[in-house]
């Protein structure tokens, strides 16, 4: 089903085929510190990738540039065809209007409602009318199970409420790319399930691509089409889930995945 049958479908432009997001030569320096070194890798559109690895490999330093939340010290970054690193700090406006993202913390407006968290950033960023906004979130809502929530605040919502807000609102957006930042880390691990079965719903039911960071093996096995296995700032693995998880080739990858399964 195409992301075009979420809630109140809006017609968006044609989809783009082949190579969606591409990294070339990225380099990511804190200091001393070389978290990402040289990468190249690329995405296809409405492909699930999954990011797998230790803290501090790059994992999410990686959807941070993607977010434009970080800037690279060396390298390219191009989304849809448009780039984001280097460009103008417009060209970056254009071309993050393409990505969504949902982070570890909910990160939602805690003075706001619901309903607003989500149609703010149309209404602000993609220029659309209160009216169409309120329709877009309210199907939203529905879709993550929290209709009877919209003038409720975050504050009155549990973590896994809160973290279908912050999908819903990921969502509102209508993006080509969604970003997944250990969504269900914050969570009470009775509410983690919920989580990830919306967010299985998702990607099977809609053509978003999807770039996952998560130490949810089983999640990544489910949902992924490629899994990528990092360390010390490189892809030393790539393959389809069921190659990296049973019968992975490097010594690294056979060592993680052993402390985390």
């Amino acid at each position: 089903m195409p992301t075009d049958t979420l809630p109140n479908p809006e017609k968006s432009p044609e989809r783009s085929s082949g190579e969606l997001i591409r990294l070339e030569q990225v380099t990511k320096r804190f200091g001393d510190n070389t978290v990402l070194d040289h990468l190249d890798f690329s995405v296809d559109a409405g492909k699930h990738v999954t990011l797998i690895g230790p803290s501090g490999s790059g994992k999410t330093t990686i959807l941070r540039l993607l977010m434009t939340l970080l800037k690279p010290d060396e390298g390219t970054i191009t989304v849809d065809g448009q780039k984001l690193f280097p460009a103008t700090e417009k060209e970056r406006r254009e071309a993050r209007k393409q990505i969504g993202m949902v982070f570890q913390q909910f990160n939602l407006f805690p003075n706001m409602s619901v309903l607003r968290n989500i149609t703010e950033a149309p209404v602000t960023v993609l220029g659309l009318s209160k009216d169409e906004a309120v329709e877009r979130a309210e199907g939203l809502l529905d879709m993550v199970g929290l209709a009877d929530k919209c003038d409720a605040r975050p504050a009155q919502l549990s973590g896994g409420q809160q973290q279908r807000v912050a999908i819903a609102r990921a969502l509102a957006m209508r993006p080509k790319v969604l970003l997944l930042d250990e969504v269900t880390s914050a969570l009470d691990p009775e509410l983690v399930a919920g989580v990830l079965d919306l967010l299985r719903d998702i990607a099977r039911t809609t053509d978003i691509t999807m770039l996952c960071v998560t130490h949810e093996m089983n999640f990544a096995r489910d949902i992924s089409d490629q899994v990528l296995m990092f360390d010390s700032g490189r892809v030393i693995e790539a393959g389809a889930p069921e190659k990296i998880f049973s019968e992975p080739e490097h010594d690294r990858t056979r060592e993680f995945l052993s402390a985390v399964l």
